[in-house]
């Protein structure tokens, strides 16, 4: 039985809550974005299937946002009760991002609740699209502030630190620090991607059924396409971020391919097993690989992680990490494509329908890209230890003294399991007693336009 050890049981306690979190933060940051794409193809080309996309979509986010919202407030209160000697010195410096998230949120809310209520009771339509982009901006900000105080935890600046007292404070430098455009960009981006494949994956699921009504189909190809725009993205900013790496945390890069020895025209290391001394084997080695991901030249030296004290080597299981990371979001580029192959062979044939694997293959695209999003968190918090605020506290001396976060660990683990399930139950029933093919019906519509 593992001994109590305080800072042990809350880095487990927080890892949790970021865990759930992330996966709800996401969907309310990329499915506004599908709802606006998706409503604004409805009112451009006068299609109702991709006006009940936007509705249905805002339906299930409404859910979303709930649980997000009680998953952040609990990230706030266990940052406080968990690291109180990390907020002491680092929520001075950087607690402007912290309030401006909170403000982004009710900008996001406030105009959510109007878009919702507001549907159907404007004249011109694009009057009701007007009011989906505030949201997007809302939700986006709220990443991009919370983003923030993580890129600072990476790269730490705007203050002075004499012993445990902090001084000549300058948020605006705390908050624009190194970290700052490459984390918030990747974060956007990819969960822009993994919403867009998301419900995609709904709407995969809802063909394998044997439906074939537009509306599906229509739900397929919209979702693919933007997935295949996003993944780019997101491909783009992870070579940014990787060479931020390089830059200012070589350790976390070096860790993440097991790089030792500090060398020019460095390979890059994919899969493998890493053995006492060192040695990697079945691992696949791309030549000068490394050297182009961390400066853009085969010849640039790469700091390896002998140059690191011990003391401040992460751990060597983020590579494993890294290479699922990299590996969904490769899979993920060639599935697009392959939905962009065979759904233009399935309209030259008639009757055409896209094969019941690639259907299968887009099902499991969703959860596929939750699991890349959860790796990539894990390696940028686990990349970064053994400290909290690198190069100024270390986590086991930012964790709280109290002999109750065991206790702590439970409760929180009941409450989002509950909250899991409760989501689960409310959407399937939300949609299930309400099919799109239904709500066509009531609505007064047919194929493209309305009666």
């Amino acid at each position: 039985m593992m001994s109590y050890d305080p800072a042990v049981y809350s880095r487990i306690l927080t890892g949790l809550t970021l865990g759930f979190h992330i996966l709800f933060a996401t969907i309310g940051v990329g499915v506004p974005v599908m709802i606006a794409i998706a409503e604004f193809l409805g009112i451009k080309l006068k299609d109702p299937h991709y006006q009940l996309l936007a509705r249905r979509w805002a339906r299930g986010f409404v859910i979303s946002v709930a649980v997000g919202v009680v998953t952040g407030t609990c990230i706030g209160m266990q940052l406080n009760l968990l690291w109180p000697s990390f907020m002491q010195i680092a929520g001075q410096a950087i607690a402007l991002p912290l309030f401006m998230e909170t403000f982004a949120f009710f900008f996001e809310a406030i105009f959510l609740g109007i878009y919702l209520y507001t549907w159907d009771r404007f004249r011109n339509p694009w009057t009701h699209f007007s009011i989906v982009i505030p949201v997007i901006i809302g939700s986006s900000l709220s990443a991009f502030f919370i983003t923030v105080v993580n890129a600072f935890m990476n790269t730490p600046q705007g203050f002075k630190l004499e012993g445990r007292t902090i001084i000549d404070i300058d948020p605006l430098v705390a908050m624009f620090n190194p970290a700052t455009p490459s984390k918030t960009a990747h974060v956007l981006s990819s969960a822009y991607m993994t919403s867009a494949f998301l419900l995609a994956a709904i709407a995969a699921v809802s063909l394998l059924a044997g439906k074939r009504h537009a509306y599906y189909t229509k739900a397929l190809k919209l979702t693919m396409l933007a997935g295949l725009v996003f993944s780019v993205l997101t491909a783009v900013i992870g070579d940014m971020s990787g060479k931020f790496l390089a830059e200012y945390q070589p350790e976390k890069l070096a860790a993440a391919e097991w790089h030792f020895e500090t060398t020019a025209r460095a390979p890059l290391v994919l899969g493998g097993i890493l053995d006492e001394n060192h040695e990697v084997r079945y691992g696949l080695k791309l030549p000068f690989a490394l050297s182009i991901l961390a400066f853009g030249k085969p010849n640039a030296v790469v700091t390896g992680l002998n140059d690191i004290p011990p003391d401040e080597r992460p751990p060597l299981y983020i590579h494993y990490l890294f290479d699922m990371m990299v590996a969904i979001g490769s899979l993920l580029i060639v599935l697009c494509l392959a939905y962009i192959l065979f759904a233009r062979r399935a309209r030259r044939t008639v009757g055409g329908e896209l094969p019941r694997w690639l259907l299968r293959c887009i099902v499991a695209s969703g959860p596929l890209a939750m699991l890349a999003i959860e790796c990539g968190w894990i390696l940028a918090e686990v990349g970064r230890q053994p400290w909290i605020l690198r190069g100024y506290m270390k986590t086991v001396h930012g964790a709280t003294t109290s002999a109750n976060v065991d206790w702590m660990l439970l409760l929180f683990a009941l409450l989002y399991l509950v909250l899991g399930v409760t989501v689960w139950a409310v959407l399937r029933k939300m949609f299930r007693s309400n099919s799109a093919e239904k709500e066509l019906a009531g609505r007064g519509l047919e194929g493209g336009e309305m009666r």
